[in-house]
C-alpha cells in the first residue's frame, strides 16, 4: 500500500468534517496513551476498519470508501481530538456538543455507556458508525450500498455521513483506493484472531506483509514492534522471540 503519506499528514492536518468539522487533528491524552504513531496503529487500524465493514456485508470497494474517509479524518485513530482544541473526536471526528456527546440517542458517549464500553475504543466507534448508518437513513447507507466503485463509495460516505466542509475529495478517494489495493486482493478477509499465531501483519514501514513473529523498527516512531497473531505489539523486550529482525 502507499507508504503512508497519510500518516503524519492526516493525523496533524485531517480535513474538515461535519461529523466533527475538523480542519486538523491532534491526539487526545486524557483517556489513555497515544498509540497513533505506532507500527500497530498505522498498519492495522485501517485494516480492522476495512474488515469490519466487509463483515457487515459491504463490498470491498464500499468498505474501502469508508476507510478512505476515516484516514482523512483521523488516520483511523480513535483517540484523536481536533487540532487546536476544536470539537472533533474519534475516527470520524464527531463533534462535541453534537454526535460525540449530546445528540439524543445519537452520540458516541451515549452509545458507549449503553453498551458498557469505552468511547475511545476503535471497536466502539466502528460499531457506532454502523449504528448510525443502519438507524438513520440520512447518513446514506442506501447510497453507499448502491455504489459500485471505490470513487462512488468514497463520495457517498463523504457526502452523507461526514458532510464535511473542506473535504479534499481527491485525497479521500486516493486513500480509499490505497486501502482497496492493499486488502481487496485478499478477498476482504480479516486479520486472523488471537488463536492464529501464524498470521502475518502488514507493515507500513516495509510496505508489505511481514511474517508472524518478525520484528520491525517503525519508521514512524523509531520503535520496535513484533507481529503477533496478525497485529503489531510492542514486545522488543524479548528479541530472541523474533523470527526475523528488520531494522530501518
Amino acid at each position: 500500500m502507499n507508504t503512508r503519506r497519510l500518516v503524519v499528514a492526516s493525523l496533524l492536518f485531517a480535513s474538515a468534517a461535519a461529523a466533527g468539522c475538523t480542519d486538523s487533528a491532534d491526539v487526545a491524552t486524557a483517556d489513555g496513551p497515544d498509540n497513533s504513531l505506532s507500527e500497530h496503529a498505522l498498519s492495522s487500524a485501517e485494516h480492522t476498519a476495512y474488515n469490519y465493514f466487509v463483515s457487515k456485508g459491504l463490498t470491498p470497494a464500499q468498505s474501502a470508501g469508508i476507510v478512505g474517509n476515516l484516514i482523512q479524518e483521523s488516520s483511523v485513530s480513535p483517540t484523536v481530538s481536533e487540532f487546536g482544541g476544536g470539537p472533533g473526536r474519534g475516527i470520524a471526528q464527531w463533534s462535541t456538543g453534537g454526535r460525540w456527546d449530546s445528540d439524543p440517542q445519537d452520540n458516541v458517549t451515549w452509545y458507549a455507556n449503553q453498551h458498557g464500553v469505552s468511547r475511545w475504543a476503535l471497536t466502539t466507534q466502528l460499531d457506532f458508525i454502523w449504528y448510525e448508518l443502519t438507524t438513520y437513513s440520512g447518513f446514506g447507507l442506501s447510497s453507499l450500498r448502491n455504489s459500485t466503485s471505490v470513487t462512488s463509495a468514497t463520495v457517498a460516505f463523504m457526502k452523507y455521513y461526514e458532510v464535511c466542509g473542506t473535504c479534499v475529495q481527491t485525497a479521500r478517494i486516493s486513500d480509499a483506493q490505497s486501502v482497496y489495493n492493499a486488502y481487496a486482493s485478499s478477498g476482504g478477509g480479516g486479520s486472523p484472531g488471537p488463536s492464529d499465531g501464524g498470521a502475518e501483519c502488514y507493515s507500513g514501514t516495509k510496505g508489505k506483509e511481514m511474517p508472524s513473529n518478525s520484528c520491525v523498527e517503525s519508521k514512524f516512531d523509531n520503535q520496535w514492534y513484533q507481529c503477533s497473531a496478525g497485529s503489531w505489539v510492542d514486545r522488543w523486550s524479548d528479541p530472541d522471540a523474533c523470527s526475523g529482525v528488520f531494522p530501518l
